[in-house]
């Protein structure tokens, strides 16, 4: 039994022998960088449509694909939005994939009793927005019109879920996730592929703000919102303790860079239809969604960072979707957490003047 097993080693190396030499060769071509953007698209223009612009016509980076979700607005909405802009910006063949209309247990009703125990959620997204929650449906209403134009490309025919685990099974540890909205959409790859996290090369998103009792009184209370834990606690917790080989969290410092008239002025000295959509519908908004993308494809705009165990609270009281982080030291022993690289400054005039950049050049030839 002994020869025709040695005999298939040796064909084997025989076959890997040619393979080796060609990696050998390629050794200084950098690995390809392919993302994927999940987010909850409100638009028109803001901080979410906004965040596909650093991820468009980048060297060295290929967008597979965006995903939508509920959240800032209702998930088919939010996929408008998102089709509209490719076909602004002539980047029609990039896919979109729908995703989840509602949170894993979240629901309208949770959010209004609430409201009514603890005090007033000051950005509600599709739920409200920055008013009464009082008249929202339960379920997700068609979509109404767009200010921007109803888009003629419809969706890819895969669901957001299977969509991200398509794109991580063919590019093997290659595909940063990034998401910039609620993590209902990865929490659903997660429960249906269980090597779905750890086969994909990192996870980056938007959200864990801490200390943000204190931000909502010192400054901006719609702006210290954990928005995009609080809409999905339960598959933040699910999303936030997979085997990822790397998460990177873009929570507060987030808030500190806004879309300025200044820099609206910038990106407006040239002139095409993307510069057209981002002066005509800006919006006064920290930059949050686009630092996240920006983070994502170059890390090295990262100029202070601190590594701790992270945890969403997941209790439905006042504390619910709630981001809490430890030391190794004092962190809860026996839960599946995980440790999260908590972004605390960036390169802030690097990251502005190649957003401006990347918005002026962000249009395709489709």
């Amino acid at each position: 039994m002994r020869r025709p097993i040695l005999s298939a080693l040796l064909g084997a190396c025989t076959v890997l022998a040619p393979l080796a030499t060609a990696n050998a060769a390629h050794a200084s071509t950098p690995a390809p960088n392919y993302v994927v953007l999940d987010n909850d698209y409100l638009g028109p223009g803001g901080s979410n449509i906004q965040a596909i612009i650093p991820l468009l016509n980048r060297p060295g980076v290929t967008l597979l694909g965006l995903t939508s979700v509920i959240g800032d607005d209702w998930e088919n909405a939010g996929t408008a939005h998102a089709l509209r802009f490719l076909e602004i910006t002539h980047q029609t063949q990039i896919p979109v994939a729908n995703g989840a209309t509602t949170p894993l247990v979240n629901t309208v009703a949770e959010t209004k009793m609430r409201e009514q125990q603890f005090g007033v959620i000051p950005w509600k997204g599709a739920w409200g927005g920055l008013g009464s929650i009082e008249h929202v449906p339960a379920t997700q209403p068609p979509v109404g019109k767009l200010p921007e134009g109803a888009p003629h490309i419809t969706a890819d025919s895969l669901p957001a879920a299977m969509f991200l685990i398509r794109e991580v099974h063919a590019h093997p540890h290659q595909v940063t996730i990034i998401a910039a909205g609620p993590l209902t959409n990865l929490a659903l790859a997660i429960r249906i592929d269980p090597t779905f996290a750890a086969t994909a090369k990192q996870l980056v998103f938007m959200g864990g703000l801490l200390d943000a009792s204190m931000m909502s009184v010192t400054g901006n209370a719609d702006f210290a919102s954990d928005f995009n834990l609080i809409m999905d606690p339960e598959a933040a917790r699910i999303a936030l303790t997979a085997p990822w080989a790397s998460i990177t969290c873009v929570g507060n410092v987030s808030n500190d860079i806004m879309m300025t008239p200044e820099i609206a002025n910038r990106i407006d000295e040239k002139h095409n239809a993307v510069t057209d959509y981002l002066k005509k519908y800006q919006a006064p908004l920290p930059l949050w969604d686009e630092l996240t993308s920006a983070i994502a494809v170059d890390p090295t705009l990262i100029t202070k960072s601190v590594t701790a165990v992270m945890d969403v609270n997941i209790e439905h009281g006042m504390d619910y979707g709630h981001a809490h982080v430890w030391p190794d030291s004092t962190a809860p022993k026996g839960v599946n957490l995980r440790k999260v690289k908590i972004v605390q400054s960036i390169d802030k005039t690097r990251f502005i003047n190649e957003f401006v950049a990347q918005s002026q050049n962000a249009m395709g030839t489709h």
